[in-house]
């Protein structure tokens, strides 16, 4: 097998750089991995044995509000609950019932549709997760601090939080965090990517980097041949070859809003109001509910959020291996309309303020990255979008196009294996394991 990498190194979105100074490793896109530690795939390969060793916090995340107060998910159900007040009841009811059975849930959605191995309870699961969250939220929570964290959680959708189907992504992110944790890996999200190639290379695997495809004729003969790009890249590596349907198809594919993104060095821990805050990696910082659902609804109205959501990292805290031991590395992001051109590092960095005043203090050096930045650095990240094409209710299950087998390119021997196809965005490898599935199944039947 032959892997060919456009980049000098390998990872993706699972790269980790020193983007401020020297010695502060910063990832350069995501952080935090539920997903890598549910996905049915993961689980298989003996990672840890080529050095993966994932950091688990009992604390999952942390949202504060301006009143000194904050709201936290555990890694427990009745912690959780007990954080929640007089919503811990409805907060159990809710997500219970599918902790308990997780792995035949995300066996069931990690995956193009098909009929489900548990049809009564993946339904049950359907009736709230094919509601909108503001309509999910309204109905289940009566304090406005519950809604503003499940909000902000299911908030990585990039959707307006008024669209059906967005109640899917917080309940997936609050059931696999009470399963398998939301941890980051020691030494930085690249110790994935690095895992990874060491098994490939094991199996008898290659990898080329610094070897970007832009047309067929690039390739050696091969008897499949795997595209790990979206639908942009591969309309334009495959020139006119492609069945003219499909094409249409593809050309048509809707990418999503993008993400502005602030690494720092900074002198010290943050200076939260509120010590809970230190007590995760991961903090939403939105205040209420009616700014999480105004901020998330802004980028698809062309608008920059004044107060945008901001998601906050601090991995250092809890992973020495990121910074010298005088120093910290944080990272945050923001959705912003997709390839604008907007400079939000005052707004984001207000929003930090907002919550731990003397924050700006700490800061030796900072690094932006706007959504042209993000895709130079990733040509996947079309206009800054993270999740490889919007993840509306259509474009999650038919994605890239409404076909039985999404992966197979018809009439050919190519297969697409990026987040443009099933089941989307996050860092779970289900793409490229269906998709070699695929190619396995055409090849030798």
């Amino acid at each position: 097998m032959l892997v060919r990498e456009a980049a000098p190194v390998i990872g993706g979105g699972t790269r980790t750089e020193e983007l401020t100074l020297p010695g502060y490793l910063h990832d350069v896109c995501s952080t935090i991995h539920p997903m890598a530690v549910a996905s049915p795939f993961f689980r298989q390969l003996p990672l840890a044995q080529y050095g993966l060793e994932w950091v688990h916090t009992p604390t999952l995340l942390v949202h504060p509000f301006d009143d000194g107060s904050v709201v936290t998910l555990e890694r427990t159900i009745d912690a959780t609950v007990n954080a929640l007040g007089s919503d811990g009841p409805a907060y159990r009811e809710l997500v219970e019932p599918f902790v308990e059975d997780w792995q035949d849930l995300v066996h069931d959605t990690l995956r193009p549709i098909r009929f489900p191995r548990r049809p009564f309870f993946m339904a049950r699961f359907g009736m709230q997760a094919l509601r909108s969250v503001d309509s999910l939220v309204r109905s289940r929570f009566r304090n406005d601090s519950t809604r503003a964290m499940f909000a902000a959680v299911a908030g990585h959708c990039m959707l307006p939080l008024d669209w059906v189907g967005t109640a899917s992504f917080g309940l997936m992110l609050c059931i696999t965090g009470h399963a398998v944790g939301w941890p980051l890996a020691r030494g930085g999200s690249r110790q994935i990517s690095h895992a990874l190639a060491g098994y490939l290379r094991e199996l008898g695997g290659v990898i080329e980097t610094d070897a970007p495809v832009t047309d067929l004729a690039e390739l050696p003969p091969a008897r499949a041949i795997l595209f790990d790009v979206t639908p942009r890249q591969l309309l334009r590596i495959t020139g006119d070859t492609l069945p003219p349907r499909y094409r249409r198809q593809l050309e048509r594919f809707r990418y999503g809003p993008g993400a502005y993104k602030i690494d720092w060095a900074l002198s010290g821990p943050v200076p939260w109001r509120n010590a809970h805050c230190s007590e995760s990696p991961v903090l939403h910082l939105a205040g209420g509910y009616d700014e999480v659902l105004a901020s998330e609804r802004a980028p698809w109205d062309g608008i920059d959020a004044a107060r945008p959501f901001v998601l906050f990292v601090q991995p250092s805290l809890f992973d020495r291996t990121r910074a010298p031991a005088s120093g910290e590395v944080a990272w945050a992001y923001c959705h912003v309309p997709n390839g604008s051109t907007t400079d939000m590092t005052a707004a984001i960095e207000a929003q930090v303020e907002r919550f731990a005043p003397g924050f700006r203090d700490l800061i030796l050096h900072r690094s932006v990255m706007t959504p042209a930045d993000l895709e130079a650095h990733n040509q996947n990240l079309v206009g800054g979008d993270i999740n490889a094409g919007a993840q509306h209710l259509a474009q999650l299950f038919f994605r890239p196009a409404p076909r039985w087998n999404p992966y197979a390119i018809p009439d050919s021997d190519m297969y697409l294996c990026s987040a443009s196809t099933p089941p989307g965005g996050a860092v779970h490898g289900m793409c490229g394991y269906h998709a070699a599935n695929a190619a396995l199944e055409r090849t030798f039947r």
